[in-house]
């Protein structure tokens, strides 16, 4: 067979061959935005000598501070194709995080969004690698900034030629992408993508027991464009010609229902707390969202309520997946079998909200803590275990961290999960009591020790407790010291946080107990915590 790197750049250019009419619909700050393939091709290739004229160079990192809009997927192809790397900052990090991204990727160039021109601001002498900061708006002219080293991106594109000749050749195992996962302590993990683990990842999605994704889908990815390539939709939908609308900054329920609406989506992916959102919305003014196939759910698990409150009363069927950042990131899809349909309805609604099978492509097994497969009995647990051509091997510059999460050429998941004897995985815990509420981890780790700093605090343990709207939130253990007792209240913990973590990290509820459960080895046993708190004593 003829040698053949499997490059983004091929994805590219199929996208302005064979589907040059095909539109991107693009809300954004002035209304909605809407263009062809071939348009989105030439501003592609203008991009790429914007690249140029700034000086960025093969293998430098350029960062994206971004919403999901037109501009940020000119970026996703541009810059790869270049033989830069994308990296996608998250903007939810705090301030020290996306200092510490920035520096460890060394970025050299920021393409921001104009709202998001404060992120950058509040932290800009602490960056030290950026040459180049590009404010991407309607307008060519800048907005007041502080930010040195200022571009317009409009006024850039507008002044570049249309064409451009992208390398061919690239190594497909050069890096493509990056962006990095939340650690459960320590700084966050960068986790990069070749030219071969995106194309590949994208044949996959594009399966028909995956999500089988198709010219002929109409899709809104709400999952962000900085978490995970919003799922590697964005590069699937360009090269395989689908129309895409994308959301813009901040999209509201209404805002995402209506666009669901009025440019007949059929394929929409979110996490769980959005399609809550939806259902509600629905409930209230019955949308017509006839023309939707699938909502693809992931990110957190989705409740069999939800699943089955969309197969009735929405009309359209929830599709749960399961990934990572790590594994690029669908690894998992929960579809019941052809010979399973006639199983009684609450049986296939079980199955369809357990994280679902392998996709083809992937190998996986779940370990005991000895170092054992275990049986596919549904019962007997273990932690999921993942190799594949879009898995990643290691994380960026990190060699002490990726070596237990990589052992043995396997990615080490640490979900704790089940399989049964058709393969259906299901997670039944998370190592290190990770919280994920609305799609986001919460460190109950981090947490914890954030509030044992307080002064009157002796111990504190944090589990996660169910929430109809956020799946999971944080509900916090204390035993107070003893001279403190009776003295604080829940509000005090609450105040004292605020300032010390994340909003949305905030828990729910505060319960003074008299001690914390332990384990025969001494550790805080969570399991026992769940428990009571499970049992209606909350």
């Amino acid at each position: 067979m003829m040698e053949y790197p499997l490059l983004l750049r091929s994805m590219l250019d199929r996208a302005y061959k064979l589907f040059p009419k095909k539109e991107v619909v693009s809300r954004d700050y002035s209304g909605i935005y809407r263009y062809t393939y071939a348009d989105y091709y030439r501003r592609v290739c203008r991009l790429a000598n914007v690249l140029k004229e700034l000086g960025v160079q093969r293998g430098d990192r350029v960062a994206s501070l971004a919403w999901n809009n037109h501009r940020h997927l000119e970026l996703y192809f541009a810059v790869p194709c270049y033989g830069a790397v994308l990296h996608t900052l998250n903007l939810r990090l705090f301030s020290d995080q996306l200092v510490y991204v920035i520096n460890h990727a060394e970025d050299s160039v920021i393409f921001v969004d104009e709202d998001l021109i404060p992120l950058l601001e509040e932290i800009k002498g602490k960056i030290n690698t950026v040459k180049h900061f590009v404010v991407m708006s309607n307008e060519e002219e800048l907005p007041d900034t502080s930010l040195g080293r200022v571009h317009s991106y409009e006024k850039l594109l507008a002044g570049a030629a249309d064409s451009f000749d992208f390398p061919d050749d690239l190594d497909e195992y050069s890096p493509a992408a990056m962006c990095y996962t939340t650690a459960t302590t320590g700084d966050p993990k960068g986790v990069v993508y070749t030219h071969r683990g995106l194309y590949l990842h994208s044949m996959c999605v594009g399966l028909a027991d995956t999500l089988g994704l198709s010219e002929r889908d109409i899709v809104l990815p709400v999952v962000p464009m900085f978490h995970a390539n919003a799922w590697g939709i964005p590069f699937a939908c360009v090269w395989f010609g689908s129309k895409l609308v994308l959301p813009g900054a901040r999209p509201d329920i209404k805002v995402l229902c209506d666009l669901i609406v009025n440019e007949k989506v059929t394929l929409a992916a979110g996490v769980p707390t959005i399609w809550m959102g939806v259902l509600a919305a629905h409930r209230q003014q019955n949308y017509d969202f006839s023309s939707v196939r699938a909502f693809i759910c992931g990110g957190s698990a989705a409740p069999k309520s939800l699943i089955e409150a969309f197969d009735k009363e929405v009309g359209a069927p929830i599709l749960h997946a399961y990934g990572m950042t790590e594994t690029t990131p669908v690894a998992l899809v929960s579809r019941p079998k052809s010979y399973m349909e006639d199983r009684p309805e609450d049986e296939l609604y079980r199955v369809r909200a357990k994280q679902g099978l392998l996709v083809a492509g992937l190998e996986m097994k779940v370990v005991d803590d000895q170092g054992r497969e275990v049986a596919w009995d549904g019962k007997q647990m273990g932690e999921l275990w993942l190799k594949g051509p879009w898995i990643a091997k290691e994380y960026y510059k990190d060699p002490e961290r990726s070596k237990p999460a990589f052992a043995e050429g396997w990615l080490h998941t640490s979900d704790i999960v089940t399989v049964d004897e058709e393969g259906f995985v299901n997670i039944s815990d998370r190592a290190k009591d990770l919280i994920k509420s609305g799609g986001e981890w919460i460190s109950s780790l981090d947490l914890e020790n954030t509030i044992m700093s307080h002064p009157a605090v002796q111990e504190a343990a944090v589990i996660a407790i169910p929430h109809e709207k956020w799946v999971e939130r944080p509900l916090a253990c204390v035993v107070l010291r003893e001279e403190h007792k009776g003295k604080v209240a829940e509000e005090d913990i609450i105040e004292f946080l605020k300032d010390k973590v994340a909003k949305w990290w905030l828990p729910d509820r505060v319960v003074f107990i008299d001690e914390i459960p332990k384990t025969s080895v001494g550790k805080f046993n969570k399991k026992a915590l769940r428990q009571q708190f499970a049992a209606g004593t909350l």
